[in-house]
């Protein structure tokens, strides 16, 4: 018999690869203004799970047990409510619905794994209206599609836990009135759609490479699921855009390196500290070869160019030859593109190999104002290497002790608290 431990561990991966895709094949029975019906069967399933695999222990293919059981409870609704106005039963595909005679082959239908990947793709296409605000779309996809919780929204959006529950509440306000239908958009919209779902899919992966949870760092579970959904759209022949070959190549440039980020004491390892014979050669080729399927078309997006500033990290025998004229002039690219104060604060760190800490903090004085810089410990944390290179170990600790303050992350309180033990040692 598994133990309890097991069974929430098989939980929580089935949770992050196929709740999603559950709630989206059940939105497209119930419609989207029964958001809340799909997610609570979803939920009820998972729950079922907990309680039968207990006794039981977990069945040898356990995803197609959690979707058999979805499929009942959808059934057990669709028989409770077929006479009430709750679902509209006039929409063509749910017609078949209302009849016993077809109603279980109908079912069944919607459960098929090519209409399953269809509907996933269809519904976070469903969440990029254009009548729906960016934050809005990134958040429910996050939230409701890819297994986020409120909190892990919360801090990709450096915004509060409230914040992102109103967005979420707007959002199904908004599919509800509108009973917004899922698919993958026609072909004149696809690349305007597909720039928010692929936003969702890195700021998921950013999530797994930097998490909010204070006892680790990187959640390879995430980083396999944004990478998953990634791949589902590099699978699908209406959806291989350059940015989706470059987001891919991006992602697993970052990926190569995990291993050699965390060392074997837990502690936090810096870039220029890693060993790079732990970075993964075959995912750094994989990578590469993305990265050169993504140069077709016109279009140069922020994830060619962050792409191609981690193919010059990953390719760099060492960090001292790493070539940083050439990432600098990534960064000046990728700010004409979105003159944003975090890659501006990212480029700052280049100027500082190149140029030394009085350059760079003549630039990084540009964006002090900024409203971000004050509660981002990133900041501060670079302010405090600047001020130690300087000489100014008073200073660079206050920035050290701000930065500390600014980030829930065990592991980065831990690296600044080391810096500001070795300037007062």
């Amino acid at each position: 018999m598994e133990s309890r431990d097991h069974i929430d561990t098989t939980l929580n991966h089935l949770f992050r690869q196929e709740s999603g895709k559950m709630v989206a094949v059940l939105i497209k029975i119930f419609g989207t203004e029964n958001i809340e019906m799909a997610e609570d069967v979803v939920q009820d399933a998972l729950v079922s799970a907990l309680e039968t695999w207990k006794f039981r222990g977990i069945p040898d293919n356990p995803k197609a047990w959690l979707y058999r059981t979805a499929r009942n409870k959808a059934i057990d609704i669709i028989r409770r409510k077929k006479h009430s106005k709750t679902i509209d039963f006039s929409d063509p595909e749910r017609k078949l619905l209302t009849s016993e005679y077809t109603l279980a082959s109908t079912m069944d239908n919607f459960w098929k794994e090519q209409h399953i990947q269809d509907d996933f793709l269809g519904m976070m296409y469903a969440c990029c209206h254009p009548d729906i605000s960016s934050e809005n779309q990134i958040t429910f996809i996050l939230k409701s599609l890819c297994g986020f919780s409120t909190k892990e929204v919360a801090r990709s959006f450096l915004t509060s836990e409230d914040t992102i529950s109103k967005r979420l509440y707007r959002t199904k306000e908004y599919f509800r009135k509108h009973k917004i239908r899922p698919r993958i958009p026609f072909p004149e919209d696809i690349n305007t759609k597909t720039k928010v779902v692929l936003s969702a899919i890195y700021l998921m992966f950013n999530e797994g490479y930097n998490a909010t949870h204070d006892d680790q760092l990187i959640r390879k579970d995430l980083l396999s699921q944004a990478l998953w959904l990634c791949k589902s759209l590099l699978d699908n022949e209406r959806t291989q855009l350059p940015e989706v070959y470059a987001l891919m190549a991006l992602m697993l440039f970052h990926t190569a390196r995990i291993d050699s980020r965390i060392s074997d004491q837990g502690e936090l390892i810096l870039l220029s500290d890693q060993d790079r014979n732990l970075w993964n050669k075959e995912l750094i080729a994989k990578g590469s070869n993305y990265l050169n399927q993504s140069a077709f078309g016109e279009s140069l997006s922020t994830y060619h160019l962050e792409a191609a500033i981690a193919y010059q990290h990953c390719t760099a025998s060492s960090y001292a030859t790493t070539n940083w004229k050439e990432i600098l002039n990534y960064y000046d690219l990728l700010l004409t593109i979105d003159n944003d104060p975090i890659v501006f604060l990212n480029r700052s760190l280049v100027i500082l190999e190149l140029n030394g800490p009085e350059e760079v903090l003549k630039t990084i004085q540009k964006i002090k104002n900024h409203k971000i810089m004050s509660t981002y410990y990133l900041y501060h944390a670079i302010l405090g290497e600047i001020h130690e290179r300087l000489m100014l170990p008073n200073k660079a600790v206050e920035y050290y002790q701000q930065a500390i303050e600014l980030t829930q992350s065990k592991l980065e309180q831990s690296l600044l608290r080391k810096k500001i033990g070795r300037i007062l040692n």
